[in-house]
């Protein structure tokens, strides 16, 4: 990877993602989710993309935004439906859209995983469930295990509160979910943060994501976002 480039807007930022891209997206919930960056992809227009994320969308912003633009073919996720989850759902049974359910730890395993240059690994989560089938299993001490492979993204889309002007990253409380583990998992990751300080004036104790791992970085204003319930 090259030398992080700060970037002026969330279109710049998002510019050249290609259609059928794998895409991992940050955020557990609303917490975490770069808003900016998902609406930026919108308006960019890339199709058919895969969406590896924590669910499936909230409402009608962020993720969810970007399943009723149509432009999601797939989502490999771990909670694909909650009480405001009804525009995957619609697309989901509509079969517009096709879903692979992984538990959640295992999701965030097999993302480290591609980020560590593991080949595969035994995990006995979902192990006799249908989650399972058509996988390879082990005993290992007892215990059966599955076999898992890495999760790998073209690009990573995550949010995080403060980036230096070299791309190190800091997150704030839980918005540090899957954005680290993602970080490392793509060829390309975007980061949209709130503010751009000069290097040095970042904690290195505190930097959770190395710039080796970031290649675009967008100051965007704070904004709350919220979801008015379920239809």
């Amino acid at each position: 990877m090259g030398r992080t480039a700060l970037v002026e807007t969330a279109d710049e930022a998002v510019a050249g993602i290609e259609d059928g891209s794998t895409v991992l997206v940050g955020g557990f919930g609303l917490a975490g989710m770069p808003f900016d960056l998902i609406d930026a992809l919108i308006r960019q227009g890339a199709r058919h993309l895969t969406i590896v994320a924590n669910n499936a969308g909230n409402g009608e912003v962020g993720l969810a935004a970007l399943l009723k633009a149509g432009r999601v073919s797939k989502v490999l996720c771990s909670f694909p439906r909650q009480s405001d989850s009804y525009v995957f759902d619609e697309l989901y049974l509509a079969g517009e859209v096709e879903l692979e359910v992984v538990p959640q730890g295992t999701l965030a395993e097999r993302m480290r995983a591609a980020g560590a240059g593991i080949g595969a690994f035994f995990c006995p989560t979902a192990v006799g469930t249908p989650l399972a089938e058509g996988k390879e299993t082990r005993d290992i001490g007892g215990r059966t295990y599955v076999l898992e492979y890495p999760i790998r993204g073209d690009y990573a889309l995550i949010s995080a509160h403060s980036a230096d002007r070299l791309g190190n990253l800091v997150y704030r409380k839980t918005a540090r979910n899957f954005g680290p583990v993602m970080a490392t998992a793509a060829n390309t990751t975007i980061a949209q943060v709130t503010q751009v300080v000069d290097t040095g004036q970042l904690d290195p104790e505190a930097v959770v994501t190395p710039s080796i791992y970031v290649d675009r970085v967008v100051q965007v204003e704070a904004r709350q976002y919220t979801v008015q319930g379920a239809r």
